[in-house]
Protein backbone atom coordinates (compact mmCIF):
# COMPACT_ATOMS: atom_id res chain seq x y z
CA UNK A 1 0.00 0.00 0.00
CA UNK A 2 2.86 2.27 0.85
CA UNK A 3 4.57 1.23 -1.94
CA UNK A 4 1.51 2.39 -4.57
CA UNK A 5 1.20 5.78 -2.66
CA UNK A 6 4.99 6.06 -3.08
CA UNK A 7 5.05 5.53 -6.72
CA UNK A 8 1.81 7.53 -7.13
CA UNK A 9 3.15 10.68 -5.76
CA UNK A 10 6.03 10.15 -7.77
CA UNK A 11 4.70 9.86 -10.90
CA UNK A 12 2.50 13.25 -10.35
CA UNK A 13 5.69 14.74 -9.43
CA UNK A 14 7.56 13.90 -12.86
CA UNK A 15 4.50 15.05 -14.87
CA UNK A 16 4.42 18.44 -13.29
CA UNK A 17 7.90 18.46 -13.89
CA UNK A 18 7.23 17.42 -17.62
CA UNK A 19 4.23 20.33 -17.88
CA UNK A 20 6.47 22.79 -16.20
CA UNK A 21 9.24 22.13 -18.28
CA UNK A 22 7.05 22.59 -21.80
CA UNK A 23 5.69 25.44 -19.97
CA UNK A 24 8.92 26.77 -20.01
CA UNK A 25 10.30 26.09 -23.03
CA UNK A 26 6.64 26.98 -24.59
CA UNK A 27 7.61 30.75 -23.07
CA UNK A 28 11.01 30.55 -24.39
CA UNK A 29 10.18 30.20 -27.90
CA UNK A 30 7.47 32.69 -27.94
CA UNK A 31 10.22 35.29 -26.74
CA UNK A 32 12.58 34.10 -29.25
CA UNK A 33 10.02 34.05 -31.88
CA UNK A 34 9.00 37.55 -30.41
CA UNK A 35 13.01 38.88 -30.26
CA UNK A 36 13.31 37.25 -33.97
CA UNK A 37 9.97 39.36 -35.09
CA UNK A 38 11.56 42.49 -33.60
CA UNK A 39 15.15 41.96 -35.46
CA UNK A 40 13.40 41.98 -38.47
CA UNK A 41 13.23 45.35 -40.02
CA UNK A 42 10.55 46.81 -42.14
CA UNK A 43 12.02 47.82 -45.51
CA UNK A 44 11.46 51.64 -45.80
CA UNK A 45 9.41 51.95 -49.31
CA UNK A 46 10.22 54.64 -51.30
CA UNK A 47 7.76 56.15 -54.97
CA UNK A 48 8.08 59.03 -56.83
CA UNK A 49 5.76 60.25 -59.84
CA UNK A 50 6.41 61.96 -62.98
CA UNK A 51 6.17 65.18 -64.52
CA UNK A 52 4.37 65.14 -67.72
CA UNK A 53 7.74 63.81 -69.75
CA UNK A 54 7.70 60.45 -68.36
CA UNK A 55 10.43 58.61 -67.04
CA UNK A 56 11.79 57.38 -70.48
CA UNK A 57 12.53 61.32 -70.84
CA UNK A 58 16.10 60.49 -71.14
CA UNK A 59 16.78 63.63 -69.13
CA UNK A 60 15.24 64.94 -65.38
CA UNK A 61 12.50 62.28 -64.42
CA UNK A 62 14.74 59.33 -65.90
CA UNK A 63 17.80 60.26 -63.67
CA UNK A 64 15.52 60.58 -60.64
CA UNK A 65 14.40 57.02 -61.22
CA UNK A 66 17.77 56.01 -61.71
CA UNK A 67 18.33 57.40 -58.06
CA UNK A 68 15.29 55.17 -56.88
CA UNK A 69 16.74 52.06 -58.44
CA UNK A 70 20.26 53.06 -56.66
CA UNK A 71 18.39 53.14 -53.42
CA UNK A 72 16.40 50.18 -54.20
CA UNK A 73 19.48 48.42 -54.89
CA UNK A 74 21.57 49.23 -52.21
CA UNK A 75 18.80 48.15 -49.58
CA UNK A 76 18.01 44.78 -51.53
CA UNK A 77 14.39 45.93 -52.43
CA UNK A 78 12.76 45.41 -55.56
CA UNK A 79 10.22 47.33 -57.64
CA UNK A 80 7.05 47.35 -56.45
CA UNK A 81 4.72 47.95 -53.30
CA UNK A 82 7.09 45.88 -51.23
CA UNK A 83 10.27 48.43 -52.12
CA UNK A 84 10.73 51.20 -54.49
CA UNK A 85 8.41 52.18 -57.73
CA UNK A 86 6.84 55.27 -59.86
CA UNK A 87 3.70 56.48 -61.37
CA UNK A 88 3.48 58.33 -64.72
CA UNK A 89 1.59 60.88 -65.03
CA UNK A 90 0.30 62.34 -68.92
CA UNK A 91 -0.76 65.35 -67.95
CA UNK A 92 -0.97 67.82 -65.02
CA UNK A 93 -4.54 67.02 -63.85
CA UNK A 94 -2.94 63.49 -62.89
CA UNK A 95 0.26 64.80 -60.50
CA UNK A 96 -2.26 64.87 -57.28
CA UNK A 97 -3.88 61.45 -57.56
CA UNK A 98 -0.93 59.91 -58.14
CA UNK A 99 0.87 61.41 -55.20
CA UNK A 100 -2.50 60.59 -53.00
CA UNK A 101 -2.48 56.98 -54.86
CA UNK A 102 1.40 56.20 -53.89
CA UNK A 103 0.20 57.57 -50.14
CA UNK A 104 -2.55 55.12 -49.79
CA UNK A 105 -0.35 51.88 -50.85
CA UNK A 106 1.57 52.81 -48.02
CA UNK A 107 5.08 54.01 -49.58
CA UNK A 108 7.11 56.00 -46.56
CA UNK A 109 8.21 58.52 -48.89
CA UNK A 110 6.66 59.60 -52.20
CA UNK A 111 8.40 62.17 -54.43
CA UNK A 112 6.76 64.66 -56.89
CA UNK A 113 9.29 65.62 -59.63
CA UNK A 114 9.59 68.88 -60.69
CA UNK A 115 8.69 72.10 -60.35
CA UNK A 116 5.26 71.79 -62.16
CA UNK A 117 3.67 70.03 -58.55
CA UNK A 118 4.24 72.26 -56.39
CA UNK A 119 0.51 72.81 -55.75
CA UNK A 120 -0.14 68.80 -56.17
CA UNK A 121 2.37 68.05 -53.56
CA UNK A 122 1.55 71.12 -50.92
CA UNK A 123 -2.04 70.16 -51.87
CA UNK A 124 -1.54 65.83 -50.65
CA UNK A 125 0.75 66.61 -47.91
CA UNK A 126 -1.89 68.15 -46.00
CA UNK A 127 -4.70 65.88 -46.81
CA UNK A 128 -1.98 62.79 -45.65
CA UNK A 129 -0.24 64.45 -42.83
CA UNK A 130 1.27 61.26 -41.42
CA UNK A 131 2.89 60.85 -45.01
CA UNK A 132 6.28 61.79 -46.29
CA UNK A 133 6.83 63.69 -49.08
CA UNK A 134 9.94 65.52 -51.33
CA UNK A 135 9.98 67.51 -54.10
CA UNK A 136 12.53 67.78 -56.90
CA UNK A 137 13.49 71.75 -58.04
CA UNK A 138 10.48 73.80 -55.94
CA UNK A 139 10.08 74.80 -52.30
CA UNK A 140 6.94 73.67 -50.30
CA UNK A 141 6.57 74.74 -46.52
CA UNK A 142 5.03 71.96 -45.25
CA UNK A 143 6.61 69.55 -41.89
CA UNK A 144 5.86 66.53 -44.17
CA UNK A 145 7.68 67.60 -47.78
CA UNK A 146 11.53 67.92 -47.43
CA UNK A 147 12.22 70.31 -50.57
CA UNK A 148 14.97 69.65 -52.58
CA UNK A 149 16.78 72.25 -55.00
CA UNK A 150 20.06 72.83 -57.30
CA UNK A 151 22.06 75.29 -58.32
CA UNK A 152 21.70 75.14 -61.91
CA UNK A 153 23.18 77.91 -63.16
CA UNK A 154 26.64 76.75 -61.97
CA UNK A 155 26.42 73.54 -64.29
CA UNK A 156 24.95 75.81 -66.97
CA UNK A 157 28.04 78.45 -66.67
CA UNK A 158 30.44 75.59 -67.24
CA UNK A 159 28.30 74.50 -70.38
CA UNK A 160 28.24 78.30 -71.44
CA UNK A 161 32.17 78.48 -70.83
CA UNK A 162 31.95 75.55 -73.42
CA UNK A 163 30.30 76.38 -75.96
CA UNK A 164 31.76 80.09 -76.12
CA UNK A 165 35.33 78.24 -76.59
CA UNK A 166 34.11 75.59 -79.34
CA UNK A 167 31.98 77.86 -81.57
CA UNK A 168 33.50 78.89 -85.04
CA UNK A 169 30.70 81.54 -85.67
CA UNK A 170 30.45 83.14 -82.52
CA UNK A 171 26.57 82.30 -82.98
CA UNK A 172 25.19 79.78 -80.07
CA UNK A 173 21.47 78.82 -79.44
CA UNK A 174 19.19 77.89 -76.02
CA UNK A 175 16.38 76.14 -76.19
CA UNK A 176 14.32 76.66 -72.86
CA UNK A 177 11.28 74.65 -71.64
CA UNK A 178 8.81 76.48 -69.93
CA UNK A 179 9.69 80.27 -68.62
CA UNK A 180 9.80 79.45 -64.71
CA UNK A 181 12.40 79.73 -61.91
CA UNK A 182 14.75 76.37 -62.78
CA UNK A 183 15.18 77.38 -66.36
CA UNK A 184 15.73 80.73 -65.63
CA UNK A 185 18.74 79.88 -63.13
CA UNK A 186 20.15 77.46 -66.21
CA UNK A 187 19.55 80.43 -69.13
CA UNK A 188 20.99 82.66 -66.35
CA UNK A 189 24.24 80.61 -65.52
CA UNK A 190 24.66 79.71 -69.55
CA UNK A 191 24.66 83.33 -70.92
CA UNK A 192 26.98 84.12 -67.85
CA UNK A 193 29.33 81.39 -68.57
CA UNK A 194 29.47 82.78 -72.27
CA UNK A 195 29.95 86.26 -71.43
CA UNK A 196 32.88 85.26 -69.02
CA UNK A 197 34.63 83.14 -71.91
CA UNK A 198 33.85 85.18 -75.09
CA UNK A 199 32.13 88.25 -74.53
CA UNK A 200 31.81 88.69 -78.49
CA UNK A 201 29.35 85.49 -78.95
CA UNK A 202 26.50 86.11 -79.21
CA UNK A 203 23.40 83.92 -77.74
CA UNK A 204 19.97 83.24 -79.33
CA UNK A 205 17.50 82.08 -76.65
CA UNK A 206 14.28 80.69 -77.59
CA UNK A 207 11.15 78.89 -75.27
CA UNK A 208 9.40 75.76 -76.58
CA UNK A 209 6.54 76.01 -73.69
CA UNK A 210 6.92 72.35 -73.24
CA UNK A 211 9.08 70.46 -71.43
CA UNK A 212 7.58 66.66 -73.83
CA UNK A 213 7.35 68.36 -77.09
CA UNK A 214 10.21 66.49 -79.18
CA UNK A 215 9.01 68.13 -82.53
CA UNK A 216 8.81 71.39 -81.08
CA UNK A 217 12.70 70.88 -80.12
CA UNK A 218 13.60 69.92 -83.08
CA UNK A 219 11.74 72.72 -85.04
CA UNK A 220 13.66 75.05 -82.81
CA UNK A 221 16.71 74.09 -83.01
CA UNK A 222 16.76 73.29 -87.07
CA UNK A 223 15.92 77.02 -87.22
CA UNK A 224 18.90 77.89 -84.84
CA UNK A 225 21.08 75.78 -86.94
CA UNK A 226 20.46 77.34 -90.50
CA UNK A 227 20.78 81.08 -88.67
CA UNK A 228 24.75 79.79 -88.24
CA UNK A 229 24.23 79.09 -84.60
CA UNK A 230 26.95 76.40 -83.95
CA UNK A 231 25.88 75.13 -80.67
CA UNK A 232 23.00 74.65 -79.21
CA UNK A 233 22.18 73.98 -75.35
CA UNK A 234 18.94 72.54 -74.25
CA UNK A 235 17.30 72.83 -71.10
CA UNK A 236 14.04 71.73 -71.77
CA UNK A 237 13.42 68.01 -70.53
CA UNK A 238 12.27 65.81 -73.57
CA UNK A 239 11.09 68.88 -75.62
CA UNK A 240 15.32 68.77 -76.17
CA UNK A 241 15.37 64.93 -77.63
CA UNK A 242 14.57 67.29 -81.05
CA UNK A 243 17.58 69.02 -80.64
CA UNK A 244 19.83 65.72 -80.76
CA UNK A 245 18.04 64.21 -83.95
CA UNK A 246 17.69 67.63 -85.98
CA UNK A 247 22.02 67.73 -84.94
CA UNK A 248 22.49 64.32 -85.63
CA UNK A 249 20.41 64.66 -88.76
CA UNK A 250 22.01 67.54 -89.96
CA UNK A 251 25.51 65.89 -89.07
CA UNK A 252 25.00 62.80 -91.39
CA UNK A 253 24.06 65.21 -94.38
CA UNK A 254 27.39 67.08 -94.12
CA UNK A 255 30.15 65.25 -91.51
CA UNK A 256 32.12 68.22 -92.16
CA UNK A 257 30.07 71.08 -90.97
CA UNK A 258 30.22 72.14 -87.06
CA UNK A 259 27.13 70.99 -85.49
CA UNK A 260 27.47 70.76 -81.99
CA UNK A 261 24.82 70.27 -78.86
CA UNK A 262 24.85 70.59 -75.20
CA UNK A 263 22.64 68.08 -72.80
CA UNK A 264 21.10 68.45 -69.76
CA UNK A 265 20.52 66.90 -66.19
CA UNK A 266 22.32 63.82 -67.09
CA UNK A 267 25.34 62.91 -69.17
CA UNK A 268 23.28 62.81 -72.76
CA UNK A 269 26.37 61.80 -75.25
CA UNK A 270 24.34 58.75 -75.97
CA UNK A 271 22.00 60.94 -77.82
CA UNK A 272 24.39 61.49 -80.36
CA UNK A 273 28.51 60.68 -80.13
CA UNK A 274 29.11 62.72 -83.07
CA UNK A 275 27.27 66.27 -81.92
CA UNK A 276 26.55 65.95 -77.93
CA UNK A 277 29.78 68.20 -77.15
CA UNK A 278 28.98 68.10 -73.33
CA UNK A 279 26.10 68.03 -70.97
CA UNK A 280 25.18 70.34 -67.85
CA UNK A 281 24.65 67.85 -65.57
CA UNK A 282 22.47 68.14 -62.46
CA UNK A 283 22.28 65.06 -60.51
CA UNK A 284 18.92 64.48 -59.76
CA UNK A 285 19.28 60.68 -59.03
CA UNK A 286 21.92 61.62 -56.20
CA UNK A 287 19.74 64.01 -54.68
CA UNK A 288 16.82 61.49 -54.57
CA UNK A 289 19.00 58.83 -53.36
CA UNK A 290 20.38 60.73 -50.75
CA UNK A 291 17.27 62.50 -49.47
CA UNK A 292 15.57 58.73 -49.23
CA UNK A 293 18.67 57.23 -46.97
CA UNK A 294 18.48 60.27 -44.85
CA UNK A 295 15.01 58.84 -44.03
CA UNK A 296 15.37 55.71 -43.74
CA UNK A 297 18.18 56.75 -40.99
CA UNK A 298 15.28 58.32 -39.16
CA UNK A 299 16.56 61.89 -40.58
CA UNK A 300 13.83 63.06 -43.08
CA UNK A 301 14.41 66.66 -43.68
CA UNK A 302 10.66 67.67 -43.53
CA UNK A 303 9.96 71.19 -43.27
CA UNK A 304 13.55 71.97 -44.60
CA UNK A 305 15.29 72.65 -47.97
CA UNK A 306 18.33 71.43 -49.28
CA UNK A 307 20.23 73.16 -51.77
CA UNK A 308 22.81 70.72 -54.45
CA UNK A 309 25.78 72.75 -56.03
CA UNK A 310 29.49 72.16 -57.57
CA UNK A 311 30.41 72.26 -53.79
CA UNK A 312 28.04 69.55 -52.66
CA UNK A 313 28.70 67.46 -56.45
CA UNK A 314 25.34 67.97 -57.35
CA UNK A 315 25.88 69.40 -60.28
CA UNK A 316 28.47 69.62 -62.80
CA UNK A 317 30.00 69.07 -66.51
CA UNK A 318 30.31 66.04 -68.30
CA UNK A 319 33.16 64.92 -69.94
CA UNK A 320 34.12 67.03 -73.14
CA UNK A 321 33.71 65.11 -76.59
CA UNK A 322 36.85 64.00 -77.87
CA UNK A 323 36.14 64.74 -81.02
CA UNK A 324 35.74 68.65 -80.17
CA UNK A 325 38.84 71.06 -81.79
CA UNK A 326 38.83 72.78 -78.42
CA UNK A 327 38.54 69.91 -76.03
CA UNK A 328 41.77 70.96 -74.28
CA UNK A 329 41.52 74.50 -73.78
CA UNK A 330 37.35 73.87 -72.75
CA UNK A 331 38.74 70.95 -69.75
CA UNK A 332 41.05 74.11 -68.69
CA UNK A 333 39.13 76.76 -68.62
CA UNK A 334 36.36 74.49 -66.94
CA UNK A 335 38.74 73.05 -64.25
CA UNK A 336 39.73 76.77 -63.21
CA UNK A 337 36.04 78.12 -63.09
CA UNK A 338 34.92 75.09 -61.23
CA UNK A 339 37.52 75.82 -58.24
CA UNK A 340 36.53 79.70 -58.65
CA UNK A 341 32.72 78.70 -58.11
CA UNK A 342 33.71 76.22 -55.29
CA UNK A 343 35.90 78.76 -53.27
CA UNK A 344 33.12 81.92 -53.80
CA UNK A 345 35.74 84.23 -55.42
CA UNK A 346 32.51 83.83 -58.62
CA UNK A 347 29.31 83.77 -57.73
CA UNK A 348 27.29 82.61 -60.60
CA UNK A 349 24.13 84.93 -61.59
CA UNK A 350 20.42 82.48 -60.99
CA UNK A 351 18.31 84.92 -62.39
CA UNK A 352 18.69 87.34 -65.52
CA UNK A 353 18.07 90.18 -63.16
CA UNK A 354 21.08 89.15 -61.34
CA UNK A 355 22.84 88.33 -64.90
CA UNK A 356 22.90 92.15 -65.42
CA UNK A 357 25.69 92.84 -63.02
CA UNK A 358 27.20 89.56 -63.30
CA UNK A 359 31.20 90.54 -63.63
CA UNK A 360 33.30 87.81 -64.92
CA UNK A 361 37.12 87.63 -62.50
Amino acid sequence: MKKRKFGLALSLVLAAGTLLGACGKSNDDTKNNASKGENKEKAYTVAMVTDVGGVDDKSFNQSAWKGLQDYGKENGLEKGKNGFDYLQSTSDADYSTNLNTLSRQGYNLVFGIGFLMHNAVDEIAQQQPKSNFAIIDDEVKQPNVASVLFKEQEAAFLAGVAAALQTKSNKIGFIGGMKIPVIERFEAGFLAGVQAAKPEAKVDVQYSGAFDKAELGQTIASKMYASGDDVVFHAAGATGNGLFKEATDLKKKNPDKEIWAIGVDQDQSFMGPDVVLTSAMKRVDLAVKDVADKAKDGKFPGGQTTVYGLHEDGVGLAPVNSKASAKDAIDKAVKEWTAKIKDGSVKVPGTLKELKTFKAQ
